[in-house]
């Protein structure tokens, strides 16, 4: 009984630390691309290069005078880089709102999909469960909703698949530190070539570098290590589902720390999202349970 409650205290902190960290990313891309602080080749190249710094430093500390067995895989690298870069360019093209809608939908699209096309159909209360969550979600967006460019569009459904199939590279990891390290590393050949074709439209300022740095160290560097460690516990749904926590969390965070009002709105939806996050989490056991 214990370990079942450290177990589940482990899945939760490790889930709730990398939703945390995803919505400090949208915050830092935001101020970084919204404001005009850096371009978006840029920020991804200078984005990257500080997760690489970040992972390779953390890695090499915890794994003094130990075989390395991580290696993660070009796969990866190919599906994360595909995700930062098009998540940057489509975030300067599209508004706030209609950004998270089109990227959280296509993650959720594309790993449901991904996960069915392996064999693993989603039963009853998955499926309800989905429906609830996303319907909370677009609730919460809805304000500011504006029709999309189609450019911004493409770009942004192209970042939520890609890291729809980033996250479901992650789901067989046994070491996530090592293999987040080592997916970074292999990103540096598309990052430096990214670099070298857009050097001439570079605009920058220190403003935009710090928050660029910010964005790969923290949030998405060690962000992305805990991530992967929280996927060892979740299924591809719930891996899925959970993300549409990532706005709420950004919600609450500009209540606490930017003194914005509490909304009725942000309290439905946030009931609403967990409501459905905890159908798909307990509904098959639920179902079980009534047929016994």
């Amino acid at each position: 009984m214990i370990k079942n409650d450290v177990k589940t205290l482990k899945v939760f902190l490790y889930t709730l630390i990398a939703l945390i960290a995803f919505a400090g990313n949208s915050v830092l891309c935001r101020l970084a691309l919204g404001d005009e602080a850096i371009d978006a080749a840029s920020f991804t190249t200078i984005r990257l290069l500080a997760g690489i710094v970040m992972l390779l430093a953390i890695f090499s500390f915890m794994n003094r005078g130990k075989t390395n067995t991580a290696k993660g895989s070009w796969k990866g690298a190919f599906f994360l880089f595909a995700y930062a870069i098009t998540f940057s360019y489509g975030y300067i093209t599209l508004e706030t709102g209609i950004g998270a809608l089109v990227l959280f939908g296509s993650v959720q699209i594309s790993i449901i999909l991904i996960n069915m096309f392996k064999g693993n159909k989603l039963h009853a209360m998955e499926w309800a469960g989905t429906i609830v969550a996303f319907a909370g979600f677009v609730y919460l967006i809805f304000p500011s909703l504006a029709t999309p460019s189609i450019v911004g569009f493409g770009l942004m459904t192209m970042a939520g698949v890609a890291w729809g199939f980033y996250t479901l590279a992650g789901k067989g990891s046994t070491n996530p530190l090592g293999d987040t390290t080592f997916n970074f590393l292999r990103t540096l050949p598309f990052v430096l070539l990214l670099a070298l074709v857009t050097l001439s439209d570079a605009s920058l300022s220190s403003e935009g570098i710090w928050l660029a740095i910010l964005s790969g160290a923290l949030a998405s560097g060690i962000g992305y290590a805990i991530w992967y460690q929280a996927l060892g516990y979740l299924s591809a749904i719930q891996a899925a589902v959970v993300q549409l926590l990532v706005p709420v969390i950004a919600a609450v965070g500009g209540v606490v720390f930017a003194g914005e009002e509490i909304t009725v709105r942000l309290v439905i939806a946030s009931v609403v999202i967990l409501g459905g996050i905890m159908i798909v989490i307990t509904g098959k056991k639920m179902l079980e349970r009534v047929k016994q």
